[in-house]
């Protein structure tokens, strides 16, 4: 109410109730989304809702909740009667992400050259130097900084419709990651690598895109020999048909 020239006017406000943010739930669904990320709870095993909320501290409410949006989001599979599991992929779901990988890595790889800063190209460096510090034994940890020397790639690439494809294929790759883990220790990586990163900083947009690929190519042909016995049919990806190896041999890292 307010006084004006003598006269009460009278303010009729209907303001929508305030609801706080529930922090509980968002924190659980981030910890949960970040452990299957980084291999904490590897492709096919299960997780109980009794369990988790013992370990976190936590009601299964925000238990239930978390894991209902992780099973959206692609990266949790839930079967009847038997509860929930980290989603296997299979040779042909596999064989489709690096397909599509392979285009957008190139894509990446080639805008990052034409438009990195003096700074992506700072944040480049560190990444890669990061990533080749690591011990060839702590595969979540080399996953974890692959990741994001290829996050680090796309975000030089200055596109924002790429840079949202690549976040939603992220979760795939990873996936694919922990469950072939016998190769993010392939001597070959950090060469294909530099190879990017080279070619990137020359601000040659060819051969960077055509390294991008190539190095896609390389760990499509590793996976799928990993994951052939679980090929669902059908013929391979013409992106990929040249990185797979002939029918019946096994593709394996040089020791």
């Amino acid at each position: 109410m307010k006084l004006f020239h003598g006269y009460k006017i009278v303010y009729n406000i209907h303001v929508t109730p305030f609801e706080r943010p529930n922090l509980v739930r968002e924190g659980v669904y981030q910890h949960l989304r970040r452990a299957v990320l980084d291999g904490k709870f590897l492709p096919g095993e299960r997780l109980g809702e009794a369990e988790l909320g013992d370990k976190l501290g936590v009601s299964r409410t925000p238990i239930r909740e978390a894991i209902m949006r992780l099973t959206q989001d692609g990266l949790l599979i839930a079967e009847a009667n038997k509860g929930v599991r980290v989603r296997l992929l299979s040779a042909a779901e596999a064989r489709d992400t690096y397909a599509v990988r392979e285009e957008l890595d190139g894509l990446a790889a080639a805008l990052a050259a034409a438009q990195h800063t003096r700074a992506d190209a700072q944040a480049l460096r560190a990444a890669l130097n990061t990533l080749n510090a690591v011990q060839g034994s702590d595969y979540r940890e080399q996953t974890r900084l692959d990741l994001a020397f290829h996050r680090a790639m796309t975000d030089a690439a200055h596109n924002a419709a790429l840079s949202d494809l690549a976040r939603s294929l992220e979760q795939q790759v990873a996936l694919i990651k922990h469950q072939t883990r016998n190769y993010n220790a392939w001597p070959g990586t950090a060469t294909q690598h530099a190879a990017i990163l080279d070619a990137v900083l020359s601000r040659d947009a060819d051969a960077a895109r055509e390294a991008a690929r190539e190095h896609v190519r390389t760990f499509g042909r590793l996976v799928l020999g990993e994951l052939g016995d679980d090929a669902a049919g059908g013929p391979p990806s013409p992106l990929l048909r040249g990185a797979l190896p002939p029918q019946g041999e096994r593709s394996t890292p040089p020791p």
